[in-house]
């Protein structure tokens, strides 16, 4: 993405580039830029800069008189608890609040408190963090079956409320909004989204990242980001993980938190200290459950890759690029950047070079453990910043055609290959941002359309950088969307060789008039019991009151869930016959090559398993995991010729 501001009016990349060089060259002098001695400034010295209108003596440091300045940083004190965010899962509620900066004698305690019997009861202190002024609380045992007002207070009159809403187990479908790329050159509220979210009613959000685009201001960034949507996620659980601009970049491929030494980041790392990192994901990250293998990478920066479990459907969230390797000394360079591709001679597979990383080792062992584990849930799903493809061929502005853009989850190819076969295995959808474009494909691994289905949200106000989906030939592509308004969707391969069924798409139809820039919302209603999933698209300016026909053209798209693993049996397995459980999970390993093919939740509690080519099978079956029971050695063949196993659980 194009760089972004820090406060005042956007640098242009010449000078977004003089700025990250200067930090660079300072963390590189620096031996350890993310301890600084006591008397330093928060981020040593190297960088007084950073988070500079909350940090210091704040007070005295108003922000730059321009047209898109954040929100002042001094309110009445009355005010100072800005916000609150929170999630439950497993009888564990983990709640942010972030407070405005405080004053020099004030009180470094929030407090916590829930109605019971008609009274505010407190249940919780917590410090008041600084560098970032965010209080964190975690609650266990929380019954997650009745809803409960709560209140963030500090001081004598601050105070922030909200509920914490009982879990929707009950409901047959289950909606999430999605949303990413917050521009912060557009100031102010969100009236018209937030109004609509709230008539929408969403059991949970979903922000895949670019809360802020203010990079060396995350704290003001987070709270002006926070004043604009605090009125919807007051009252719901949300998901909030931090991208390229919320940590300061324009592009980031963080390399499992190495130091990044170009000014364009492009070898991979990051720009700025572990502290100031690990501030931003501490205000946008704690409130998740816990991430399973919470080890720092390189420098002691977090990690907070982890899953969430609401009404029933069970999110993985990824971090798509912290353990990301970049592309410069790695790759040929074929293009104006390291990570654009425009020579028309190039071949997709000379960027796929052994040894890259995309989600890395330790985020596939979390997929492989999330697989088997159905727990709490029906539907699985995975949120992430940005899309394993790279479903855009224009950027930035109608003239800049790209063959190739690596700052996608497209490359490298052997780890997106990787990441969509754990994705497929559970026949989970795939939400994401990032994009400035939004678009629904079905994916191909080997061959069109075997892969699950993708839903990337347009931005939400899409004044950084526009993305157009414009083939060269002006064709649709294979298996077009029959009676589709759109004219180029079907079978495409992206600039990186993917396989992509484009099924969606909204253009900008001109990025200078803020109605038709083409940045809104999606919504995602998955529906248990139909099995089904459909991705809606929301227009910013949008009046969802007048039905679908408010939405962009194209959508809703609705998919079976069942579909997201798109390979077709060539065999069958013995018909189960379950007792002991009326939706068991179930698991298929091919005995020849050790693959696990899939293992999902069955429809029912008789299910014959499918296979993908002649040969033997183990099948494990069980309540919740797959180890309750195990059949070994099942032969492959014909539907009607294979016969049933009864098995009790």
């Amino acid at each position: 993405m194009d760089p972004a501001p820090d406060g005042g009016a956007a640098p242009t990349r010449r000078e977004f580039g003089r700025q990250v060089a200067g930090a660079v060259a300072a963390a590189a002098a620096s031996p350890d830029p993310a301890a600084p001695a006591a008397d330093d400034p928060p981020f040593g010295k190297e960088f007084p800069n950073l988070d500079s209108l909350a940090t210091g003596e704040w007070w005295t440091k108003a922000p730059k008189k321009a047209a898109n300045a954040p929100p002042p940083m001094d309110v009445p004190r009355d005010q100072v608890v800005a916000f609150a965010l929170y999630t439950v899962d497993r009888g564990v509620l983990k709640l942010t609040a972030q407070l405005y900066p405080l004053r020099p004698g004030e009180d470094r305690e929030a407090r916590l408190e829930f109605r019971r019997g008609g009274k505010w009861v407190e249940a919780l202190k917590a410090p008041v963090q600084y560098p970032g002024w965010s209080a964190h609380f975690r609650v266990e045992k929380w019954d997650a079956r009745e809803t409960v007002p709560y209140r963030v207070r500090h001081g004598e009159k601050a105070a922030f409320e909200g509920s914490v809403r009982r879990d929707p187990a009950d409901k047959d479908v289950v909606v999430v909004a999605s949303m990413s790329c917050n521009s912060s050159r557009t100031t102010g509220g969100r009236p018209e989204i937030v109004k609509n979210l709230l008539a929408q009613d969403p059991d949970l959000l979903f922000f895949a990242g670019d809360q802020t685009y203010r990079h060396t201001e995350h704290t003001a960034g987070w709270i002006e980001f926070g004043l604009q949507f605090r009125d919807v996620i007051r009252d719901r659980p949300t998901v909030t993980i931090p991208d390229d601009h919320d940590v300061g970049h324009g592009n980031l491929w963080g390399e499992s938190g190495r130091r990044c030494l170009r000014p364009d980041g492009a070898d991979g790392g990051y720009f700025y200290p572990a502290g100031y990192v690990n501030l931003v994901q501490r205000q946008q990250t704690w409130h998740l459950p816990d991430p399973p293998d919470p080890k720092p990478v390189e420098q002691g920066i977090t990690v907070y890759f982890t899953r969430l479990r609401v009404g029933g459907v069970d999110f993985a969230v990824l971090e798509d690029r912290k353990f990301k390797s970049g592309p410069d000394g790695k790759i040929p360079k074929m293009g104006p950047r390291p990570d654009h591709i425009n020579d028309p001679k190039y071949d997709p597979r000379t960027v796929d070079v052994k040894g890259l990383e995309l989600l890395g080792d330790r985020q596939h062992r979390f997929l492989e453990e999330w697989s088997a584990d159905w727990s709490g849930a029906a539907m699985k799903a995975v949120l992430s910043q940005t899309a394993f493809c790279g479903a855009v061929h224009i950027h930035g502005k109608p003239d800049n055609r790209l063959l190739a853009d690596l700052d996608c989850n497209g490359w490298p190819q052997a780890g997106r290959l990787r990441a969509l076969e754990l994705i497929r295995r559970v026949r989970a959808v795939h939400l994401c941002g990032d994009q400035h474009l939004a678009v629904v494909v079905k994916h191909g691994l080997r061959e069109h359309g075997d892969g699950p289905y993708a839903f990337t949200s347009p931005a939400l106000v899409n004044t950084i950088y526009g993305r157009w989906w414009h083939p060269a030939d002006g064709k649709p592509g294979p298996n077009p969307v029959p009676g589709s308004p759109l004219p180029w969707t079907g079978d495409f391969a992206d600039g990186l060789g993917n396989k992509i069924r484009v099924l969606a798409y909204a253009n900008p139809a001109d990025v200078n008039d803020e109605k038709k820039r083409a940045d809104g919302y999606g919504l995602v209603r998955f529906d248990k019991k139909a099995r089904r999933v459909t991705f809606e698209c929301w227009p910013r300016f949008s009046d969802p009151a007048k039905g679908d026909g408010g939405q962009f053209p194209g959508w809703p798209v609705a998919v079976a869930a069942d579909d997201n693993d798109g390979r077709k049996p060539v065999a069958w397995l013995p018909e189960l016959v379950v007792t002991g459980a009326d939706h068991p999970v179930v698991q298929v390993t091919d005995e020849a090559s050790g693959e696990v093919l899939y293992c999902a939740r069955a429809p029912g509690a008789r299910y014959q398993p499918a296979v993908f080519a002649p040969g033997k099978y183990t099948v494990r079956v069980g309540r919740d995991r797959p180890d309750g029971r195990t059949l070994t050695g099942l032969e492959a063949g014909p539907r009607a010729d294979v016969g049933t196993r009864e098995i009790k659980l």
